[in-house]
């Protein structure tokens, strides 16, 4: 039977490994933890440490470099940016929501996914003392249109008065460019209702350089394996995701790169070029004449 093209259910299976590693190296609360996800976590590690040695990187090694620098992009968006909302969607078992909303208690967190991650976390967060009406959970797929779980109705109960953040880790790779572009250009027609919009997402760009091809290749099948989704890498460049993204809608792109944040981010560095890029878009509206 051919997979709806509307059901994201399987990308699920990945976020009991992340939520491990990310558990691992302190940066969530004990109860985030799961028997499957140390079971998948102590089952890769001699996998992982073969990828570290023979190509200087590993899942492991861009799962906290990507995940360090969105904490980074998210907490410079709240002190210098005005954003006082945040919606971060396949929220999985981030620890994100919990840690971001304990720091800053007077922004509204919205963590967002399938309803039966939905359901989980919730529970999770209810487990933890970490509910409230400020910090939260809501169904949302994001291929779905007008229906109570899509993007735009999500949104739309956010304060338009206000900046916003969107934010999706560990997701959009599990869609090929044509699918996640229908996606990026309605989050950028959805941020134009807001006086600023922020977006940040990972993403894995292809370079032209073989060997290094050959290994992002190489995890993307080890992750389409664990997640029973097919894995795909969008660009060839920087400079390609930016113009993908500024033809989509958004009008300021950067392309964050972690080896510009070795120096002030306790982030494990690779041995050469790194396998992942953090990708912020921005839409502004203009300034009221009167």
């Amino acid at each position: 039977m051919a997979r709806d093209s509307t059901d994201t259910s399987s990308i699920s299976f990945t976020a009991l490994y992340t939520g491990q590693v990310w558990n691992q190296n302190g940066l969530s609360a004990p109860g985030f933890a799961t028997p499957r996800g140390r079971f998948y976590y102590h089952a890769m590690t001699p996998f992982e440490y073969i990828g570290g040695k023979l190509v200087g990187g590993n899942i492991r090694t861009f799962l906290l470099q990507r995940h360090q620098v969105i904490d980074d992009r998210v907490a410079d968006a709240i002190e210098n940016r005005g954003v006082t909302q945040v919606l971060e969607i396949a929220c999985g078992l981030s620890p994100r929501g919990a840690r971001f909303a304990e720091r800053y208690p007077g922004i509204t967190y919205v963590e967002a996914d399938l309803p039966d991650m939905a359901a989980r976390k919730h529970a999770l967060l209810q487990r933890e003392g970490r509910l409230s009406d400020r910090h939260y959970v809501v169904d949302c797929n994001i291929l779905a249109r007008e229906t109570p779980d899509s993007l735009e109705k999500v949104l739309s109960d956010f304060d338009l008065s206000q900046p916003v953040l969107v934010v999706t880790e560990g997701l959009v790779n599990y869609f090929n460019l044509e699918t996640i572009s229908g996606f990026w250009e309605r989050l950028a027609l959805a941020l134009h209702a807001f006086p600023r919009g922020l977006y940040l997402a990972d993403n894995y760009p292809l370079y032209d350089d073989m060997s290094f091809l050959r290994t992002l290749r190489a995890l993307g099948k080890l992750l389409g394996s664990v997640s029973r989704s097919q894995v795909s890498f969008h660009f060839h460049s920087d400079d390609e995701a930016r113009n993908t993204f500024m033809n989509l809608g958004f009008q300021h792109v950067t392309i964050h790169d972690p080896a510009d944040f070795y120096e002030r981010l306790s982030i494990p560095r690779s041995r050469g070029r790194s396998f992942v890029r953090v990708i912020e878009g921005e839409t502004e509206q203009p300034a009221d004449p009167s």
